[in-house]
């Protein structure tokens, strides 16, 4: 047979496969439709596999895999008809590859399943309010164990919702982008809260009361890293309309990177040279906090990149 494959899935499976020790392998299998349009007399290992034509209905009962067979179900001619129908700037580059009507049936397949935008958003939510928490910490003021208090809540709200991104991603049969694109990005945004949790512990641990103005400034930055990344995030929901934006979004934030990591830089110097002939402790304690706050800037820059990766594959 020859035919066009389409580059991306339509969905993937998982079925246990046993060894001839008793022993079994648990394999994630991906499938990718396959448009055949010429049927060859002689063709490669026909002496060692059979090639036979038959109906959905049988195709799915020769399989012992329940996701597979739901799979094969769903290349029912309605649901293929009815988005065969679409048309579109898509639709003309996939005829122009002659796996149109294909290609628009394997859009049509891709729901937005296992509620991953749901846990995105509010993974973005929690990823404000700690940065606001964060912010005001760096203030100075009275309150600093309410804010400490309210960015180790926010965090542990972050991880709960980790733990679910990663508990649906294995149950999911069809996901809305690559697996390790969904995990890598919430990865990512679970990393700057984790950065803006162990700033607020070394604040606490060393009883630091008084912040300099560059600590202050990096603090400020990751707040605004954190709102644009809150706007960013339902945009992923629909990229191929979204990618513009998504992008002009994901600039901002890596130059804001930049722009921390000045900041970092000349926090750092100013602190040594202040220490430089006095109290080594202050010194090592500044530079522990510094650390924290560039990594939180940096997780920031990571969440722009796994964006952008889902904007390259997906608009």
């Amino acid at each position: 047979m020859l035919g066009a494959v389409c580059p991306t899935s339509i969905g993937s499976y998982r079925y246990r496969k046993r060894r001839g020790n008793g022993a079994s392998l648990m394999a994630d299998v991906e499938v990718f439709p396959l448009a055949v349009n010429k049927e060859l007399s002689e063709w490669k290992e026909q002496g060692e596999r059979e090639r036979r034509w038959v109906s959905l209905a049988e195709a799915a009962s020769m399989v012992e895999e329940p996701d597979l067979r739901d799979l094969i179900r769903s290349f029912g001619a309605s649901e293929f008809n009815k988005a065969t129908r679409r048309t579109g700037m898509l639709s003309l580059v996939a005829q122009k590859s002659k796996v149109g009507p294909m290609f628009a049936w394997f859009q049509r397949l891709l729901p937005k399943t296992g509620g991953f935008f749901e846990l995105f958003e509010a993974h973005a939510v929690s990823l404000v309010a700690a940065a606001d928490a964060t912010s005001r910490l760096f203030q100075g003021g009275g309150k600093a164990a309410d804010h400490i208090r309210e960015i180790h809540e926010r965090e542990s709200d972050a991880d709960e919702i980790m733990r679910t991104v990663l508990k649906t991603v294995r149950q999911t049969f069809l996901t809305p982008f690559d697996r390790s694109a969904i995990t890598s990005l919430v990865a990512a945004m679970d990393n700057a809260i984790d950065e803006m949790h162990a700033a607020a512990a070394a604040v606490e641990l060393y009883e630091i009361k008084d912040f300099t103005p560059q600590m202050r400034d990096m603090a400020a930055i990751a707040v605004d890293a954190a709102r644009l990344v809150s706007e960013a995030i339902p945009l992923l929901r629909d990229v191929s309309r979204n990618g513009v934006r998504l992008h002009e979004l994901t600039e901002r934030l890596v130059r804001m990177e930049g722009h921390a990591d000045e900041i970092h830089s000349a926090g750092l110097k100013q602190s040594f040279q202040a220490h430089r002939n006095g109290d080594a402790i202050d010194f090592i304690v500044h530079r522990e906090v510094y650390k924290h706050l560039e990594r939180i800037v940096d997780a920031f820059e990571d969440v722009a990149n796994e964006i952008d990766g889902i904007v390259i594959d997906h608009a």
